[in-house]
């Protein structure tokens, strides 16, 4: 049977109304079905699988919910699709920034594959120009409507091509105008992230700040080979630490719904979830879109309970907010219907999520002092 988690949410005010901090969100993951619509008719792209919004969007979920990252990948093909030109890029953009906004995100990191885009002519350069530009509308847009919201991003090289270091060379490029990192991403399995160890290496003489999509798909050695060969500053999902834990002497693996409640004096960490945890590795941990492509059986089971107990430095992401039909203030009250989770347990992997961002010391602590603190305090 194929894991799902629950359809309908209903999101409370206290959840709506609280910061929320985004590190983990595919551009090309959150387009409005709408939007996939308007720019496949401009132009003249007719492979989608549905013709009206409404429905678009619910294929979009139903093929996601696989329980297979592979097929789960399968259905960026349309959406990438629409992103080819430099207008489609800015309102895929603009529309990104402005969402998240109403969701009340104040600090997002969006990430996307420029090497994706260039099927109708368009250079690296050029998308990344679009993108930024993009952002920038859509922050001055939100901010117009009473939403104030920053915006990163995150050029992604795909882990089964061959372009690491001409993308992070781009990042290196764009860092002062926006691009706050780099990242790699793809199909885990067979696509080792040393395979792009030139351009980390590259990166960290380069002062730069990277993540790398690991331990989702794929187990302990992916987790290792990103921090220990390749120097990630945070892991993609890492969701799958879990299996360097032992809970009253079995594998978490063996029984994830006694595992979550245990008691913490009966968890036993192996040496990398120790190391993972000593050195407060951020892990971008997405629960629906986890249970989506099976990396846990159901939001009730998510790991992220007992890691957040362990004090792993936890944060809470949306992955594709149109595949996984879900939004961060959806992810937040799932935790709190499912797992138990309080306000305080938001504000704390909030916080963890503003303090990991790739952004100046200074920038976090401002908004951490003057925007989520108060945020958080007026919600009491």
């Amino acid at each position: 049977m194929v894991p799902t988690t629950p359809e309908n949410v209903t999101v409370s005010d206290v959840v709506r109304r609280a910061p929320k901090v985004l590190l983990h969100d595919h551009l090309d993951g959150g387009l409005r079905p709408q939007t996939i619509l308007d720019i496949a008719a401009e132009v003249g792209y007719d492979g989608l699988p549905e013709s009206d919004a409404e429905t678009l969007g619910r294929w979009f979920r139903e093929s996601a919910d696989s329980g297979s990252l592979v097929r789960y990948l399968e259905t960026f093909a349309h959406t990438v699709a629409v992103m080819q030109t430099a207008q489609g890029l800015r309102r895929v953009a603009s529309e990104c920034a402005q969402d998240l906004a109403a969701d009340g995100v104040v600090y997002a990191e969006a990430r996307y594959a420029p090497e994706q885009h260039l099927a109708a002519g368009l250079t690296l350069d050029e998308v990344v120009v679009a993108v930024q530009q993009g952002l920038r509308e859509g922050e001055a847009l939100a901010a117009q409507a009473g939403h104030r919201i920053r915006v990163g991003t995150l050029v992604t090289a795909m882990r089964h091509a061959a372009n690491g270091m001409e993308i992070a060379r781009l990042a290196v490029r764009y860092r002062d105008e926006g691009v706050v990192g780099f990242d790699i991403a793809g199909a885990e399995a067979g696509f080792p992230p040393t395979r792009h160890l030139d351009a980390f290496e590259y990166l960290r003489r380069e002062n730069a700040h990277f993540t790398i999509h690991a331990g989702e798909a794929f187990g302990l050695p992916s987790i290792w080979e990103a921090i220990q060969w390749c120097g990630a500053d945070r892991l993609g999902h890492g969701v799958r630490i879990v299996d360097d834990l032992r809970v009253g002497a079995r594998p978490f693996a063996d029984d994830p719904a006694a595992a979550v409640g245990a008691r913490l004096e009966d968890v036993e960490l192996g040496l990398l979830a120790a190391y993972v945890r000593d050195k407060r590795i951020p892990l971008e941990l997405c629960p629906s879109s986890n249970v989506q492509t099976g990396a846990a059986a159901s939001v009730a089971v998510h790991p992220i309970g007992l890691l957040k107990r362990l004090r792993f430095r936890v944060t809470v992401n949306t992955d594709n907010r149109l595949m996984s039909g879900t939004s961060m203030s959806r992810e937040m009250q799932l935790l709190v219907d499912e797992l138990g989770w309080t306000i305080d347990d938001l504000r704390w992997v909030t916080i963890n999520a503003m303090k990991s961002a790739f952004i100046p010391f200074d920038e976090r602590l401002a908004l951490i002092d003057d925007v989520i603190k108060p945020g958080y305090l007026a919600l009491a």
